[in-house]
């Protein structure tokens, strides 16, 4: 597929928009320190450590909302024009999730909600209009299985989720509901990418997931994250099995960023005895920032290295088997994302991925 992006604008507006829970922690930081002072919470999540620059994490360094109380409204839209080279006769682009329509301006996303914050109590919303609620949805198969037409239930929600922060260590969140996925080191919003077309792989997989996960900050600087969920990906269970898996972050400084994401479960519909894990691993360097430059003022890149197998139910994970066991089903994919450049604070020139 020959498909190059013309041009895309991708507004944010009301800045309480946030990517990440720890962006939504921040955002309530005034109650959070206050709490604090009270329940011995050792620090905030990442506190200090600029994650503006990172693939996949908010841009914007401060919070206009941030002095209101209870409640952080968030909007997005997000909309794009492309062209591509096939000539589709119906204009129709395929093998994206960004992109839908070929020749012609269409509105991807406009996502609206929030976070909330009361005492312990925590919640975030966001809507999903535009092409991606009908080119997202699809990619998921689960809601075939049984009844109640699951893909029209979420198709308009992006995230949808509730809980309760702990005031321990570095503060603890348990959380409930339909979540952000992790794909590499890309978020779901385009925004918050170097990129705006991911690769054809990530594109094609689903961006979310329902379920039950718990992060844990024992220091500023440390996240760990288990999940228990339907699937990887997935609005509802394959199987009758749940599907195991968590996540580590660690920012020892503003310049660094170390993260692993693994799950294990039975993601192959109807096959039961067929476990799958992937294991998908990034690290994000920064190795120039001078925000004072009339040029250049920042540069960074990242390398992933995925790899993963299924094991039962016909197939062998990393060695053939016999006829009964079946062949071997693995793989392993490693590349780099590079480079990332900050020009002004107006302009960035990032590597455009061409499927």
């Amino acid at each position: 597929m020959k498909t190059f992006l013309i041009s895309f604008i991708s507004f944010l507006f009301l800045t309480g928009f946030q990517k990440s829970l720890i962006a939504q922690i921040k955002s309530s930081d005034s109650i959070l320190t206050n709490q604090a002072k009270i329940n011995k919470q050792k620090g905030e999540p990442f506190e200090g450590i600029d994650m503006s620059w990172q693939n996949g994490s908010d841009r914007r360094t401060s919070n206009i909302w941030e002095g209101i109380k209870y409640f952080t409204p968030s909007i997005l839209v997000d909309v794009n024009y492309t062209y591509s080279f096939n000539n589709p006769n119906d204009n129709t682009v395929v093998g994206s999730t960004a992109l839908s329509r070929n020749n012609e301006v269409q509105l991807s996303a406009l996502h609206f909600g929030g976070d909330f914050y009361y005492k312990g109590a925590r919640a975030r919303f966001m809507t999903q209009f535009g092409t991606r609620s009908i080119v997202v949805p699809r990619n998921d198969y689960s809601p075939y299985r049984g009844q109640y037409q699951l893909a029209n239930v979420y198709r308009y929600l992006s995230e949808a989720y509730a809980g309760y922060h702990i005031n321990a260590l570095h503060g603890i969140n348990i959380d409930a509901g339909l979540f952000m996925s992790y794909i590499g080191l890309n978020s779901f919003y385009q925004a918050e990418n170097w990129e705006y077309q991911a690769s054809f792989t990530s594109d094609n997989t689903p961006w979310f997931f329902n379920g039950l996960r718990v992060q844990i900050f024992p220091s500023k600087t440390l996240k760990i994250e288990p999940w228990i969920i339907n699937g990887w990906q997935s609005y509802g269970k394959f199987n009758s099995m749940p599907g195991f898996g968590g996540n580590i972050t660690w920012m020892p400084n503003s310049d660094i960023k170390l993260l692993t994401n693994n799950y294990f479960g039975t993601d192959a519909a109807g096959i039961p005895a067929r476990k799958r894990f992937p294991s998908d691993n990034s690290f994000l360097l920064r190795y120039f920032n001078n925000p004072k430059s009339t040029g250049i003022q920042k540069s960074a890149f990242s390398l992933t290295v995925d790899f993963g197998f299924e094991k039962g139910g016909g197939v062998n994970g990393f060695s053939d088997g016999d006829s009964i066991q079946g062949p071997a089903q693995y793989f392993c994919i490693s590349y780099v994302l590079s480079p990332h450049l900050v020009c002004t604070k107006q302009m960035r020139l990032d590597r455009v991925v061409v499927p």
